[in-house]
């Protein structure tokens, strides 16, 4: 099979076999602005963006990128499962349509304009995989090689972003006139930084401006950049290189993907690529490259992805498993990490004197920080994207579970003296970060399950009450409620240990609490 003329076909549809209809939400402004629904609904969800996305999805996993590996995986029945081996490796075999996260998780920060760090030995097709991406956002082969910023130790500002024309800094007499030439680079959608970790400090600190604030700035010019999907890549996911990478920078990549090793069992497929002279790149099939509108109507059809509560339920005591440290300040709100953090002080010297709790079974034990709201709101919005790639009106717990590796990968810091780690079959989980984090949810869902909370939750109800309002509320109701919070408060006040969805418990009863005292305050002096 001539391989050139395989790749100018996509996938048929429907590529999710029993797909659901995406029915959009009724909204009254919609119905002014388009008219009554047809009798016949709002059309084939088959011949949407989505399905779109997912023909581009198979094609670059059929003929571009020689990927055999599905490690985000779905079921549909419970999957056929074996144990090899002394060291009882398990391999999985998938009911449902599993996917590769070295080609989905690019694939979704185009959609959603996030920033994917790819990771990896070199030649595993990480520089590849993002020049696909640019060429799935429309943009020509050509502009994309010439716009990729290739790290290196003497890269300088300038070379970053552009430089000052020679004649205006002769004959400038004050900093506004000097006009600067701007790097093609920073006008794009889509960009594309090599080995990033090869980039000096200084420079790296002006690539942080442009990738967390979207404009450049030198000699006083500022150039406005667009909302743009960035790929980074490194040789290896711990900011080694010839220059560390300052944290600031870490913070802000969205996702990390690992680009797997290559699979001898392919060199096949290798070597007709080779015969074909057969480049990729060259031929994506128009009918998988979105133009600008579609991008940003996928994006918009990604925040209406529901979130369901009970999910966000379950995402909220993950999230507060992590920040909670009781050694670490006397006042409740400084009881922290980051508080630790922020003090110089060695996190070991403050983990020794926490004591009475099972540090096994604390998940909190295992990090050494806590989840910022950049790292929650990235999850969400992963994870969201993941639900519309599949078709579904709602995000699930597969979803959240598969995206929040990858999303947390460099974002949680291991305490590596957590006795978690010392039991046997886990010392793994000190070099397999991505089954690390997808266990660290396990126990988290588990414990919720053991808890009941999704029965029993009064934070929640007292929670719901509050978000009724307090217009029209009576003193006397106030104070109910008010009583109703110290009662809760009292409970929990009887437990003999604290963890960490625990803590953030008593800050939201405290919170409630005063919002109730400030409201009462205020119609006590008004009468």
């Amino acid at each position: 099979m001539d391989l050139k003329i395989a790749a100018t076909k996509v996938s048929q549809s429907p590529t999710l076999p029993g797909n659901k209809d995406n029915k959009k939400k009724f909204d009254i402004a919609s119905l002014l602005e388009e008219g009554p629904l047809s009798i016949q609904g709002t059309g084939d969800s088959a011949t949407g963006l989505d399905e779109k996305l997912r023909k581009a999805y198979f094609w670059v996993t059929n003929y571009a990128i020689i990927n055999p590996f599905y490690d985000i995986e779905y079921n549909n029945t419970p999957p056929t499962q074996f144990t090899i081996g002394d060291f009882k490796t398990k391999i999985v075999l998938p009911s449902g349509q599993s996917y590769s996260s070295f080609v989905l998780l690019p694939l979704l920060t185009l959609i959603v304009r996030g920033k994917c760090l790819l990771v990896g030995g070199p030649g595993r097709g990480k520089t590849a995989s993002a020049i696909l991406m640019a060429v799935l956002a429309g943009y020509p082969l050509k502009e994309i090689k010439r716009s990729i910023q290739h790290g290196q130790p003497q890269m300088t500002i300038t070379d970053l972003l552009g430089n000052p024309l020679p004649s205006d800094l002769m004959n400038a007499k004050s900093m506004e006139e000097i006009k600067i030439s701007w790097r093609k680079w920073l006008g794009m959608r889509v960009k594309v930084i090599d080995e990033y970790n090869r980039i000096p400090t200084r420079t790296q600190s002006a690539l942080l401006t442009v990738l967390g604030d979207n404009y450049a700035e030198l000699f006083d010019q500022v150039f406005e950049c667009p909302d743009a999907a960035w790929y980074l890549t490194a040789n290896d996911d711990a900011g080694g290189g010839t220059y560390q990478v300052i944290e600031a920078l870490k913070d802000r990549i969205d996702v990390v993907v690992k680009a797997l090793h290559f699979n001898t069992r392919f060199i096949r497929d290798l070597l007709q690529r080779v015969e074909d002279n057969f480049k990729p790149e060259t031929m994506v099939p128009p009918e998988i490259i979105f133009n600008e509108s579609e991008i940003e109507s996928m994006g918009e059809e990604i925040r209406n992805i529901e979130f369901p509560e009970p999910l966000r339920r379950r995402m909220e005591f993950f999230a507060s498993q992590f920040e909670f440290f009781e050694p670490g300040g006397e006042q409740i709100e400084y009881k922290t990490k980051d508080t630790v953090k922020l003090s110089g002080v060695d996190f070991s010297v403050f983990s020794a004197s926490d004591q009475g709790k099972d540090k096994k079974k604390d998940l909190g034990s295992q990090t050494k920080n806590g989840l910022s709201v950049r790292a929650i709101f990235t999850c969400i919005n992963y994870a969201k994207a993941l639900a519309y790639f599949r078709g579904e009106s709602a995000v699930s717990l597969d979803d959240l579970s598969h995206i929040l590796p990858f999303v947390l990968h460099d974002k949680l810091v291991q305490n590596p003296d957590s006795p978690f780690f010392e039991e046997p079959g886990h010392q793994v989980y000190r070099s397999d970060r991505i089954s690390w984090i997808r266990k660290l949810f396990e126990l988290s869902c588990a414990e919720y399950d053991r808890l009941g909370l999704d029965k029993n939750d009064p934070v929640a109800n007292l929670s719901h009450i509050f978000e009724q309002g307090l217009e029209g509320l009576s003193s006397g109701d106030t104070k109910e409620r008010i009583l109703a919070i110290e009662l809760e408060v009292e409970k929990i006040s009887k437990q003999r240990k604290l963890y960490g969805h625990v803590y953030d418990d008593l800050l939201k009863l405290k919170y409630l609490h005063q919002r109730y005292t400030n409201y009462l305050n205020w119609i006590q002096t008004s009468k």
